[in-house]
């Protein structure tokens, strides 16, 4: 397989690329060059909402593409565009931001989208992505279209700073805030699963939209940050705290405390959703004791300092709001 990425080199991107290579196949990747790409790739640089930024796309074919791509949606439908005819299938990793909110528990593919236009700047995260997925199928078509729209990502090389937080503020020890219940459940995706699927979508022609989250209550609360001190080594000692409290005083679910919402809409839309339709089509989704422990050594090996995305506000909960909490 001939495999273009767009991108490349960052969390998801970097996760299609390493899965691609040891597919052995060949890989290209498009990326403004700020981040070394790993060996064995083709790279090409451009900017894609620059003028002329996509001039290095001007020749080449390839049986696929990848888009990781999540702001303007003209950036999208231009690099589309830009390779209608010389691409054999567009795969764009989109989100399941992109139904209307709120959404029940088991929501599927079927459940209504969120307005969007291929045509549009930067609006808003839900928007943008699904303008991003009308531009692929106004250039593609359907059936050379692949909406993957994923759910909580986490694993290693995450640049949003999630799992990461959680690990590196387990590691510290002492009384860490748990946001209860301990056994509320939680959706994600390791991003190494959602790569292989993708890879393998790609490979066997899907098209159309599919949800890529592993199975509600594929981990819970509790287990992911017993997972944490395990991982770590720590002697943090998880305290148990009831949401009410935890709103009471102005926290923010998942942002101040990554990960978790408490029960209601909000839980129903990123936690309980269905998946199945991307299950049925082979999606497997490691124990999330493995997650945590393979982000907790790719944490260990940049000295516990993950990158941060710069158009994303780093989470956590400020330790003076988690010790106040805490004394109460």
């Amino acid at each position: 397989m001939r495999l273009l990425i767009l991108g490349g080199t960052e969390f998801v991107g970097r996760a299609l690329t390493d899965a691609a290579l040891t597919r052995g196949w060949e890989v290209t990747v498009f990326h403004r060059g700020l981040h070394e790409p790993p060996a064995g790739v083709r790279a090409l640089h451009g900017d894609r909402v620059a003028p002329g930024g996509l001039a290095a796309l001007d020749t080449g074919e390839w049986d696929a593409v990848v888009d990781t791509w999540s702001s303007a949606p003209t950036a999208v439908r231009d690099a589309a565009r830009a390779l209608a005819g010389r691409v054999g299938r567009y795969a764009y990793i989109s989100t399941g931001s992109v139904y209307a909110y709120p959404s029940p528990p088991g929501r599927d593919e079927s459940h209504p989208l969120v307005e969007g236009s291929p045509d549009a700047a930067a609006i808003d995260y839900p928007q943008d992505k699904r303008g991003g997925e009308l531009a692929v199928t106004a250039a593609f078509g359907d059936e050379a279209s692949l909406l993957v729209r994923s759910g909580l990502i986490l694993g290693p090389w995450e640049n949003i700073g999630r799992l990461p937080w959680w690990l590196n503020r387990i590691a510290r020890g002492g009384p860490v805030l748990a946001p209860g219940p301990r056994d509320l459940g939680l959706q994600f995706i390791d991003v190494r699963d959602l790569a292989a699927w993708t890879l393998d979508a790609v490979a066997a022609g899907l098209s159309g939209p599919y949800d890529l989250i592993s199975p509600p209550g594929h981990t819970t609360m509790g287990a992911l940050l017993d997972a944490c001190a395990q991982v770590t080594g720590s002697d943090a000692e998880l305290r148990w705290t009831d949401p009410e409290r935890i709103l009471a005083a102005g926290v923010q679910p998942w942002t101040d405390l990554p990960v978790w919402v408490p029960r209601g809409e909000l839980y129903d839309t990123l936690h309980l959703g269905a998946g199945a339709k991307a299950a049925a089509a082979g999606l497997r989704c490691r124990p999330a004791e493995e997650t945590v422990a393979d982000t907790w050594a790719w944490l260990t090996s940049l000295g516990g300092k993950a990158p941060q995305r710069p158009d994303r506000p780093a989470p956590g909960l400020p330790p003076d709001v988690e010790a106040k909490l805490l004394s109460l």
